[in-house]
């Protein structure tokens, strides 16, 4: 199985609206999930917080659907997502901490998981995604704000 994760913080980095996206796809290439959603916005948000939000939530989708024995390779244009979860760097401190111990819980049960980075250019699908639930999340914040607000 392959899966690939985005996440986006916008307009600021941190602080912003941080958003995600990720594609689930089996062998064959056939689509198992294909998700975009909101994690938050304000200080507490950033693109590592949303990108590590992608991938705790597909993780889930795996474990619900009984698919954690399978082999799996997850890919992601985030270089610090793909280095901690394999093991190559160490989490020290950020806005991603609870999102980052989160997904170490859920990667601990995946007996044949494995990390790899990727260009963005290669990761297409999910940054759309992502940039889709921004839009919606932006779109849903201009019907509820006075018309002065400013993202």
């Amino acid at each position: 199985m392959v899966v690939n994760i985005d996440g986006l913080c916008e307009p600021v980095n941190p602080g912003g609206i941080a958003t995600y996206g990720y594609i689930i796809r089996d062998d064959a290439g056939t689509v198992i999930a294909r998700r975009s959603g909101l994690v938050g916005r304000g200080p507490k948000m950033s693109n590592n917080v949303a990108e590590y939000a992608a991938l705790c939530e597909c993780l889930s989708i795996l474990l619900q659907k009984k698919m954690s024995d399978l082999p799996i390779e997850v890919r992601s244009d985030s270089k610090l997502v793909v280095n901690q979860m394999s093991g190559g760097w160490k989490f020290h401190k950020g806005l991603y901490g609870e999102k980052y111990h989160e997904a170490n819980r859920l990667v601990s049960q995946f007996p044949h998981l494995s990390f790899r980075w990727v260009p963005r250019e290669q990761n297409e699908e999910a940054d759309a995604l992502g940039i889709e639930a921004y839009e919606r999340a932006l779109s849903n914040l201009n019907q509820l704000e006075p018309p002065n607000f400013q993202v």
